[in-house]
Formats: C-alpha cells, structure tokens, sequence
C-alpha cells in the first residue's frame, strides 16, 4: 500500500498551474495500491477560497479523489456551518476523532475507518490541534478535545477491528511529537506547521509536505520508506488548471496596485526567519493606516504575525489586488492599541516564540517603526527601541496590527481587545491602498536581530 500524503494547500488554490500540477502528480502516481490522504488547511486561506467561501477546493477535491481527509484550522473560515456543507459535497472520507458540534461529531463525521489493499487492513484516523477555537473566531462553537485521549481510544477500536497498521492524519504541528510519544501508532501524516518533515519519533513515522502545495509525499507500506515528489516537475492536469483560471478571471481581481522592481520574496523564510522585505511592507503599510488615523502626538508601532503572511510567488512586476489578498488572506481590519512600554516589551518577547507551533528558532512577528535584538542562547530581549530610541516602560505606544490577534492568546497573549482605541479597514485593503499612495519596495533594515541562532 502507498500513502500520497499533502497538505496546507492554502493559497495554492490562487496559483492554477501549482493545483494542477499537483493533481497531475497524483494522478501519475496513483494506482491500484494507492490511498491519497490530506491532513488539513486544504478548504482555506487564499484569495479564490476566499471569495468562493471554500467552494473553489470542491474542484481540486474531485480531481484527487482523496480517501480520508482531516480537518485543519483554516477549514472552518467560513463558519462550521460552511465547513459542514463542504464536507457533505467532497468525495472523500473525513476524519476527526476531537471536534465536536455539542455532543455530536462534527458533521456527523466518523473518528476512523478502515482501508483494505491487497489483504492488508490500514486504521485511519483524524484529530486536529485543540487550540484552533482560539486561534479562529469561526469554530468557536465547536468542541476540540485532548487528541492523545482521542487517538489512543481511536487506536484501541481500530486495533480490535483488525487494523495491522495505524495511520493518523494529524492537524496539530509540533504536537505530533506528543500523540507519537503517547500513542501506538505506526504513522502520524502531519500538517499546520509549513515546514517539511519526515522523521521517527518514539518509533512512529511522522511526514509534513510543508505548505502550498509544493511537495506530495509517498509513504510505502510496510516499509515506511518516503519519497518526496517535487509538485513544480510533475505533469500538468490541463482541465483542473483552465477551471482555475477562469474562477480567478471571475473574481476580479487584477487591478494592478504597484510595480515591483526586485522581486519580493513568500517563503517560509520570509515568514518565520526573523525580518524580510514582505514583512517590512506589511507592517509598514499597518502603521502608515495608523498614523493617518491617529493625532501626531501618538508614536505608532506596526507589528504583523508571521503566521498571517501566507507564502506563495514572489510579488514582482505588476503587483493586483489579488496578489495583496493572497498575502493576507483574511477579512480580518486592522486594530489600533494603546500600550504602556512594559506591554509593548512584552509582547516582542512574546514573538520569540509561540508554544505549540512552528519550529524552536522561529521567529512570530514583523515590526515597523521598531529595532529589537534578540538572545537565543539566554532567551531574552536584549535591545528594544521604538523610533530609535529605548523603550520607556511608562509611555504609552499605538499599536497597529490584525485585528485576529486580539481573538486568540495564542500568539501574543499581551495583546487583548480592551487595549483597542481605533479598528481601520480589512488589512488587504490598507495594502492595496498603501501600495497605491506609496509604492511597494521595501527593504530590510536591521529591524530584528537574533543572536545565539
């Protein structure tokens, strides 16, 4: 039995020929044997999930003809409502053993299932990361409990049933080391966090494709041996790309904004790795929104999350809408709040590192306006200045930024909805806008340092 294992889809969906040649590779590499599996985020962020509410995965779902399919943070967007009715019209098998709607499973899904290839009996089973209610607004009427606690009861009746192997697909990043740790399982298909992985942990396989649908991953069994498919080399499936292409003419979308002459780099190093060019525009264009808005007495702090900034092309050339959309792609508006010095210290502390998710040197936040040194080795905030000078813990500060973060403590939990004095239109539009009046070229800065790396 072969595995084909993707996940984070995400802003794909806005890229026609990525999804197509990602479903070109899965139907290269499928046969008898094979079971495609996708671990979550597939339905959502991105400018078509966006405007078609998720409807736009429907196409790529039929084109894949996924087996099982878990549920990730983004899929409830739209509302567990939307998420539900997505779920009935797919073809595949959802999974989820820890979201609940009252006492029921969400959408009336099963915990697991069993799949039979050749004789051989694979238990697949579905959990999704328990914080995702206070990561998004829309699931906070579902119910996520412990997903060890889930698996292991899941694992015990799939066992019972005959199950020779186990398979989890797993939405909760680094808490895949956990369920490995806790649970009998042979492999745990993970996503949530957009760095690839594959590697055993307490004895367990454990894959992650990273995001964007750049990379399918092929797990063998019994072997346990991965191979890695780069999505960029494989065959173009020309139908599902033309389908895109017209929704994205539908949207329209393509009103240029601003020309770029170097390139603007998305990857998940721009996004994670401390300052990037992409990161500097974002937070630019949140503090210039603000300081518009604000009296001239106010010292305005931009600060992006760089879980907000969605990887995908390079911005270049003639920069659209759409292309601003696909950077944040969230009908989130901008928030303006006033924090004394101590809670501004605070909270570039806090972008050292968010529990739970991301890799140990990640870095969570994009600033403008701001110069912070930061210590690995001694895990402190060495240098902090706010328009060059050193922050006073007295004075107080504007801070602009997404107004998702006053949502959820698990990012910036300093950050609250009582701190806010201002709310500034949906952050797509303050890009669009700011590109439109000041251009798009950004350039790093020495805004964030870190040391000890």
């Amino acid at each position: 039995m072969r595995l084909l294992h993707y996940s984070d889809i995400e802003n794909a969906h806005d890229d026609p020929e990525v999804v197509g040649r990602l479903a070109g590779l899965v139907d290269a590499l499928r046969d008898d044997d094979t079971l495609v599996c996708g671990t979550g985020d597939n339905i959502a962020p991105g400018v078509l999930p966006l405007v078609t509410r998720g409807e736009i995965a429907l196409e790529f779902f039929e084109a894949v003809s996924p087996a099982v399919s878990t549920f990730g943070n983004h899929d409830f967007d739209f509302g567990a409502d939307r998420a539900a009715e997505l779920v009935e019209r797919s073809p595949q098998q959802w999974l989820s053993a820890n979201v609940y709607d009252d006492s029921e499973r969400f959408a009336g899904v099963e915990a697991a299932t069993i799949r039979e290839v050749d004789g051989v009996r694979v238990g697949f089973l579905g959990v999704t990361d328990p914080t995702t209610p206070s990561a998004n607004p829309e699931a906070t009427q579902l119910t996520f409990t412990d997903p060890v606690v889930a698996t292991r009861e899941a694992t015990r009746e799939l066992r019972a049933d005959g199950a020779e192997y186990v398979v989890v697909c797993s939405h909760l990043g680094r808490g895949d080391e956990r369920l490995a740790a806790a649970c009998e399982v042979d492999v745990i298909l993970g996503g949530h966090v957009h760095s690839e992985r594959v590697e055993r942990v307490a004895g367990t396989l454990l894959t992650r494709p990273g995001t964007g649908g750049e990379v399918l991953l092929e797990v063998e069994l019994p072997t346990l041996e991965v191979t890695r498919h780069v999505v960029a080399d494989a065959p173009l499936d020309e139908e599902l790309t033309a389908r895109y292409r017209q929704r994205l003419d539908e949207a329209g979308l393509d009103t240029v904004v601003a020309c770029v002459d170097e390139p603007i780099r998305r990857t998940e190093r721009e996004a994670f790795r401390g300052e990037s060019r992409v990161g500097n525009f974002v937070a630019d264009a949140y503090r210039w929104a603000a300081e518009r808005e604000l009296d001239d007495s106010e010292t305005v702090v931009g600060l992006q999350n760089s879980g907000g900034i969605r990887t995908g092309p390079a911005l270049a050339d003639e920069v659209t809408v759409a292309d601003l959309v696909s950077l944040v792609p969230f009908e989130e508006p901008v928030a303006v709040l006033e924090c004394s010095g101590s809670e501004l210290l605070d909270t570039f502390r806090e972008a050292a590192d968010t529990p739970g998710f991301g890799e140990s040197d990640w870095w969570h936040a994009h600033v403008s306006g701001a110069r912070l040194v930061y210590d690995y080795n001694d895990d402190e905030l060495i240098e902090a200045q706010v328009g060059g000078e050193a922050i006073d813990h007295a004075a107080r500060y504007a801070l602009a930024t997404t107004e998702f973060l006053l949502h959820t403590d698990a990012e910036f939990p300093t950050l609250t909805d009582a701190k806010r004095i201002a709310t500034l239109d949906i952050q797509y539009d303050i890009l669009a806008e700011y590109a439109r009046e000041v251009g798009v070229a950004p350039q790093l800065e020495g805004r964030i340092v870190r040391t000890g790396l």
